[in-house]
């Protein structure tokens, strides 16, 4: 079996959240941007995978159909491991992070989904997982600014059945907004989205420690400064989380041997897709660290992100991020009920995405 084609697809889906526009950025945040990969057969089977491509999809786009494309068109699909790593080697001239590796992980994505239609099995089923698979979520609150905002947000998650809880505030008082909601009985986690330098960061982290939170999400820029991060979990003993910025099994390792994080978050729209999620999963493990998934994405991302968990990282939770989209591409498979993910379970990644709604929110010519 032979990649025939690989198209990029750009999409851009508004979303609201029941708070204020403030974006991570410093811009308002009012839309999902992603884009799509779509890499046809010839024998007429076709895989989705998803890039990550938040404000910079043309660039995505010109390394999947420019620099991707060329390479791997009429190339047939053998074992993944060794083939990705191939196709790794040949792009390393581009990076090893950034818009080069999230283009090799929206293709190795659609490449797991192919290989196991070609199987006819569901993703999770040819990884060995269980027949009938489901995932705990948790939800992922969408940066308010706004104690009180904080706190209706957190009631409205609880109500609708999640069981955990993720914060993306810097400031305390909002902390204690969402932990007064909630109270003791359920776990809080914040993601600070790497605000602070490592002394900076000591002060913070300390303020934060009386609210018990499960995990402290990347307090330190850069995020690649594993030393520091090691530094202030044992200095605060607050247990941290990192990764989502990470690009294959290799900064991971580096990141294990620091003693840098008690939760992994690979990325598998960024880490280099299934492959590279597979191996980190192995990594942790062996290096005694639990993997807690970046999973922000309603697309192949999601999709890929939950068969891998229900199949290799059972104790993981899935994120789902605590906004409303216009529309979706899978939408019953969107949404947890009482906070657990039914996993999809016919063949690749188990349900093809709306084509509806591709060809409304697509960017260009789709």
């Amino acid at each position: 079996m032979k990649i025939a084609e690989v198209k990029a697809i750009p999409l851009e889906i508004p979303f609201s959240h029941g708070g204020n526009a403030a974006g991570w950025t410093g811009s308002a945040w009012t839309s999902l941007a992603t884009t799509l990969v779509k890499v046809s057969t010839d024998t007429g089977l076709v895989g989705y995978g998803e890039a990550f491509s938040y404000n910079c999809q043309r660039p995505v786009q010109a390394a999947i159909e420019d620099m991707i494309a060329p390479i791997v068109v009429g190339r047939e699909i053998t074992e993944l491991t060794e083939w990705m790593q191939d196709l790794q080697q040949k792009l390393h001239l581009f990076g090893r992070y950034g818009i080069a590796m999230f283009a090799i992980s929206g293709l190795d994505i659609a490449l797991w989904d192919i290989k196991a239609k070609a199987e006819g099995v569901s993703l999770c089923t040819l990884l060995g997982g269980p027949e009938k698979p489901t995932v705990s979520a948790y939800a992922s609150l969408f940066r308010h600014g706004e104690p009180q905002t904080v706190a209706d947000q957190c009631r409205a998650a609880v109500g609708e059945g999640y069981g955990w809880i993720k914060l993306h505030e810097t400031e305390v008082s909002e902390v204690s907004a969402a932990r007064e909601a909630l109270g003791t009985a359920v776990p809080i986690m914040v993601d600070t989205n790497c605000p602070w330098l490592p002394d900076e960061a000591r002060e913070k982290a300390a303020a934060l420690k009386p609210y018990d939170l499960l995990w402290l999400e990347e307090p330190i820029f850069p995020p690649e400064d594993f030393s520091a991060l090691a530094k202030l979990q044992v200095g605060v003993g607050i247990p941290i989380a990192a990764g989502e910025n990470a690009c294959t099994v290799f900064e991971f390792e580096k990141m294990f041997a620091a003693g840098a994080v008690t939760y992994a978050q690979p990325s598998v729209t960024k880490v280099g897709g299934i492959t590279e999620l597979l191996k980190v999963i192995d990594s942790a493990e062996s290096a005694g660290v639990s993997v807690m998934p970046h999973s922000p994405y309603f697309g192949p991302g999601l999709l890929a992100t939950l068969h891998v968990i229900a199949a290799r990282a059972p104790n993981s939770l899935a994120e789902r991020f605590y906004v409303q989209p216009e529309a979706l591409l899978y939408d019953e498979w969107s949404h947890p009920e009482a906070g657990v993910f039914q996993v999809p379970t016919g063949p690749g990644l188990g349900v093809e995405p709306d084509v509806n709604v591709i060809s409304d929110y697509g960017v260009g010519e789709v």
